[in-house]
């Protein structure tokens, strides 16, 4: 039963952080283009690389 006073503290304080967490994400517009990073993921922005052969061609 003493456990009990450490842990609904302790679970609160972590809920209480997680909202926090989440409050201060959408004041900072983390939520904003959630559709841009998915596509920035699939795009291939730059020409592929070509290795060089010994000669320098």
């Amino acid at each position: 039963m003493n456990i009990l006073l450490i842990l609904i503290p302790l679970a609160l304080a972590l809920g209480g952080l997680g909202l926090a967490a989440f409050l201060w994400s959408l004041s900072n517009r983390q939520y904003e283009d959630l559709d841009g990073a998915a596509w920035r993921a699939l795009m291939d922005d730059e020409a592929p690389v070509l290795p060089r052969s010994e000669d320098g061609r």
